[in-house]
């Protein structure tokens, strides 16, 4: 089953605001799981990668939200941190 992971932008800005609003939505067939953390699993059940929302503590830069791991990752074909 395909699941797809949103970021809310609507409700990062509501939370820039003042609210206090999940803005990490997984969107199920029939229903929408919202949280400011998400970890992603293989099929083992060992977390390969996390979506963090985090607007207290930003990373250096700034992001509030972005997504962590370990594992290697392909980017424009070249697979990191090998690049």
């Amino acid at each position: 089953m395909l699941l797809r992971i949103h970021v809310n932008q609507h409700n990062i800005r509501a939370n820039n605001q003042g609210a206090k609003l999940p803005v990490i939505s997984v969107k199920l067939a029939d229903e929408n799981i919202y949280a400011n953390r998400v970890d992603i699993l293989d099929r083992d059940g060992n977390i390969i990668a996390t979506v963090v929302y985090r607007p207290n503590q930003p990373l250096p830069c700034g992001a509030k939200v972005w997504i962590e791991t370990r594992n290697k990752v392909k980017v424009r074909g070249k697979t990191v941190p090998e690049i």
